[in-house]
């Protein structure tokens, strides 16, 4: 038995923010270039990388260890639906989303990969979303997620909703897009043979 790398971009992700970790506790602290300011330096390259890298960053191993248990359980199973590369483009715009709204809004950091956990939730469940029909469990899970966020806003807890709340609509917006599009690339004569087997 040989043990697969079968989800090249999740198990990417989950090792590099990994060893970011293991170095901050070893003491080589690199938080600056795996966090996103509140500022933006239009002048400096970094700021540019920190758009996307701040969700590499963590702020300890239970932070980590509670967005890299959902990475991990739902991240294989979207990678193997839409591929490596799709998948990858994904997570880094919500990444640039998340951290640019997060400059134009806020004046605190962000760091972590909150808003891709609820990318990847949200994501998961419209995965087998079928053209001209809204999954029940995408409205079900929808409701709950924003609900609570929404609800949490007004807690003074560290934790930045307005991630959550933005990687959510990143995944709803990736789910039904692509979900289009995938319907859109399936032949006359398979399509054909998809709806004379569900009749």
């Amino acid at each position: 038995m040989k043990i697969q790398y079968n989800a090249p971009v999740v198990l990417t992700f989950t090792f590099i923010s990994a060893a970011v970790l293991l170095l901050k506790e070893f003491g080589i602290d690199l938080t600056y270039f795996f966090s996103v300011g509140g500022q933006m330096n239009f002048l400096d390259p970094v700021d540019y990388m920190r758009l996307f890298t701040h969700v590499i960053g963590h702020a300890n191993v239970e932070h980590f260890v509670n967005n890299f248990t959902f990475i991990l359980l739902l991240g294989p199973i979207l990678e193997e639906k839409y591929g490596s590369k799709r998948l990858f483009t994904m997570l880094a715009l919500t990444a640039l989303i998340t951290g640019v709204l997060n400059i134009v809004m806020f004046d605190t950091s962000l760091l972590g990969a909150s808003g891709v956990v609820f990318m990847f939730i949200i994501l998961s469940s419209v995965v087998n979303v079928q053209k001209g029909h809204i999954p029940l469990t995408f409205i079900l899970i929808a409701i709950i997620f924003f609900g609570q966020e929404i609800f949490n806003v007004f807690a003074n807890d560290n934790i930045s909703q307005f991630a959550h709340i933005l990687g959510g609509i990143c995944g709803s917006l990736f789910g039904f897009a692509f979900s289009k599009k995938n319907n859109s690339e399936i032949p006359p004569s398979i399509e054909s043979e998809n709806l004379f087997m569900q009749e």
